[in-house]
């Protein structure tokens, strides 16, 4: 959620299914995310999701749009969602739940925290794109710079200039 909230840096339509017992707290996003510019639909179920999404993005009048599914999506919707996204000029930012990716997707990245135990920081990140249509794979170790508003991209342990591994 991290990710898609610092993905979308502005005016964003946020759709989460109404059924899941879990809510998204605008106030939560405050340190990435000013919450005055989110927008959150609780549609019934994911195909009430998937329409919502298809025509936010087709639409245009937000510049981001973050769709949370919990089943996988099939060739034809998430064919559908990517044309939406074209269409509109918008983009569109799908939480896909780990092992149910779409072939539809132009990029597919995985972000999961990075634990220091020696650190009191708890925003190191490891973000990951695992499938890019258009360009190279890679793995960076990212933490937010609440005082800029930005990611400072880390260089993992053991490979930081100096240390023991690396040539440096």
């Amino acid at each position: 959620m991290g990710f898609a909230a610092i993905a979308a840096r502005g005016p964003v339509l946020w759709i989460r299914e109404a059924w899941l017992s879990d809510t998204l707290t605008p106030q939560g996003l405050l340190p990435l995310f000013d919450p005055s510019q989110l927008l959150l639909a609780r549609p019934k179920d994911q195909m009430d999701a998937l329409a919502v999404a298809e025509e936010a993005l087709k639409d245009g009048a937000l510049p981001y749009v973050v769709l949370e599914i919990t089943r996988p999506l099939d060739l034809r919707e998430g064919r559908r969602v990517q044309l939406a996204a074209k269409a509109g000029g918008t983009t569109g930012v799908c939480i896909i739940p780990e092992n149910m990716g779409s072939n539809a997707s132009e990029t597919r990245w995985r972000a999961t925290p990075v634990f220091e135990p020696e650190r009191q920081d708890s925003t190191l990140m490891r973000w990951e794109t695992i499938k890019n249509k258009s360009g190279t794979l890679g793995v960076w170790h990212v933490r937010w710079n609440q005082q800029t508003s930005r990611l400072d991209v880390v260089s993992p342990v053991g490979e930081r200039p100096g240390s023991s591994g690396t040539s440096g």
